[in-house]
């Protein structure tokens, strides 16, 4: 009997197919453990900083980028290490607390393209030192329009080129000084990959026809502008949904508002020095003296008990305060209102969003993508809330554009979700 050929390998099976009938495993991918030319030593003075934007003047092709903060642990989201890697010019590690403008290294790097994963979360730490990237590869975004399930960097390196990152640092405090070698480790490691991740997608997004939809997508990251401010930021505790009267959500926006007076004094991350949670319970109970709070068990910790005369004092202000200054439930906004309510203020606008959401989803499910990466759920929900007085293709397109739809977008879905307009008004 001939043998059988193992449908992983392409060779024989010495078994000839008799043999053990269980699924073999997957070979493990092998993981990267040190950088390849070694770890280079951390950038923390003007004279090395010089040496290194030569060096990075001097390489060639695509410049890897990555930054690590320490948001978990500090106030706001500053860069605390920055790592490059460019063909030619090696690896670099910059302390960007001891060099806190690299505006000459962005200078040096000048017409080069950036890969970024992740870029949303990278970019504005890194423009506050001076890099300011013109030409971006975000692989995050390429993943994402890719139809990858798995976005994340260590995913999408081990099934793209078959090898594995470690991850254990990524959730650690990169304010500390000195840095650990394993920490520096992992950070070099993240950018080693970083482009040839970036050479891999970019021919997938070739092959799938979407490189040119990827590449408006990147020029837009860049030239978008910034964020709007919230003008409720409190109104993201988590867990406000539990409480139920005005005087509540009075509590819970005076308490977070000294917790953020205090964190921004300290610089340390809001969460460690009160939890969402001690808001919430403290916004419920309405504790009166300092041991009714302190039982409270988030409140006697040792930062938040320190502050005990703050946090009551916060509570005693809303005890007293005219209703009149107590927020309204609903959080201001020029937006629509929360798509749960819609069947009930409007139904007409309901059908309108099953409709477009349905069609939207059929593009999507057609070019393997998620829905929310082929037009903004805020674009959505703005259309069928309230639509053009003309819902014909060219109307509807002028809409989408008007709330930052990318022409690759409007081109995909203007005319699918004109009929679904039309056919919810049937």
């Amino acid at each position: 009997m001939a043998n059988v050929l193992n449908s992983k390998t392409g060779t024989p099976d010495p078994d000839n197919g008799q043999g053990d009938a269980r699924e073999e495993a997957e070979p493990e991918a092998p993981l990267l453990r040190e950088p390849r030319e070694g770890l280079p030593p951390v950038v923390s003075d003007s004279a090395h900083l010089d040496r290194v934007a030569e060096a990075f003047a001097a390489g060639t092709g695509p410049v890897a980028i990555d930054a690590e903060r320490a948001s978990g642990y500090r106030y706001g989201q500053r860069a605390y290490l920055v790592q490059l890697r460019r063909a030619d010019a090696g690896s670099a590690l910059i302390d960007p607390v001891a060099c806190p403008d690299l505006s000459g290294l962005d200078s040096a790097l000048s017409g080069a393209e950036t890969v970024l994963h992740a870029a949303h979360q990278d970019l504005p730490c890194l423009g506050e030192v001076g890099l300011k990237p013109a030409l971006l590869f975000d692989t995050e975004l390429a993943g994402r329009l890719l139809g990858y399930q798995k976005v994340g960097l260590g995913s999408m390196v081990e099934r793209v080129l078959g090898l594995r990152l470690a991850k254990e640092h990524s959730a650690v405090d990169w304010s500390v000084r000195p840095l650990p070698e394993d920490w520096l480790t992992y950070a070099a490691l993240d950018v080693e990959v970083l482009v040839d991740l970036r050479d891999a997608l970019q021919g997938e997004l070739e092959e799938a026809g979407k490189l040119e939809w990827a590449r408006e997508e990147f020029a837009w990251m860049l030239q978008a502008p910034p964020k709007e401010p919230r003008p409720d930021p409190w109104r993201r505790t988590s867990g406000i949904h539990r409480v139920r009267n005005q005087r509540g959500l009075g509590v819970v926006r005076e308490l977070w508002l000294e917790r953020d007076r205090i964190a921004r004094e300290r610089d340390i991350s809001p969460g460690r020095v009160l939890p969402d949670a001690a808001i919430v319970e403290a916004a419920t109970a309405m504790p009166a003296t300092a041991p009714q709070l302190t039982a409270i068990k988030q409140f006697s910790v040792r930062l938040a008990r320190r502050y005990v005369p703050n946090w009551l004092k916060a509570i005693n202000r809303v005890r007293g305060m005219p209703a009149a200054e107590l927020p309204q439930p609903s959080a201001p906004g020029d937006g629509p209102p929360a798509t749960n309510r819609w069947a009930d203020r409007d139904p007409a606008a309901a059908r309108r969003l099953e409709a477009v959401r349905a069609d939207l989803s059929a593009v999507a499910e057609r070019i393997a993508m998620p829905a929310e990466n082929l037009l903004q759920p805020d674009a959505v929900r703005r259309l069928a809330w309230s639509p053009p007085q003309h819902t014909d293709a060219g109307s509807v397109a002028e809409h989408l554009r008007q709330h930052h739809a990318r022409e690759w977008q409007v081109g995909l879905t203007a005319e699918r979700l004109a009929e679904a307009l039309h056919r919810a008004a049937d």
